[in-house]
């Protein structure tokens, strides 16, 4: 069997308010990054207590994360855009390490 290549990359998770999706999904895109998942309605505790993610109204109401992975290089203009937003906005993001198996996927 085939051994599995494995390369260094980045995961960046990020959660806001779902009326700030598109903002986020734009600074994606301008960074270069074209896949992400999204996932809705998040439930959770942090600082602000705890968030219940049914749907209220619309799902502008509820938390969503972005979840993405790209180079190294990419994250840092994501940052440059997310920094503003969060002296403003309420929401998180997370950077780890990942190691990815079809580096063409990354890398368009």
């Amino acid at each position: 069997m085939k051994n599995l290549n494995l390369y260094s990359m980045k995961k960046v998770e990020v959660i806001v308010e779902g009326e700030h999706l598109d903002f986020v999904l734009d600074l994606l895109e301008r960074a270069g990054v074209h896949g992400y998942t999204i996932l809705h309605n998040l439930s959770g505790k942090g600082s602000h207590g705890f968030h219940e993610g049914h749907l209220m109204f619309n799902e502008e109401e509820v938390l969503v994360m972005v979840i993405s992975v790209m180079p190294e290089d990419r994250v840092e203009a994501l940052l440059e855009g997310l920094q503003p937003f969060f002296n403003k906005h309420s929401g998180v993001v997370f950077i780890s390490d990942v190691q990815v198996s079809r580096l063409e996927k990354f890398k368009k």
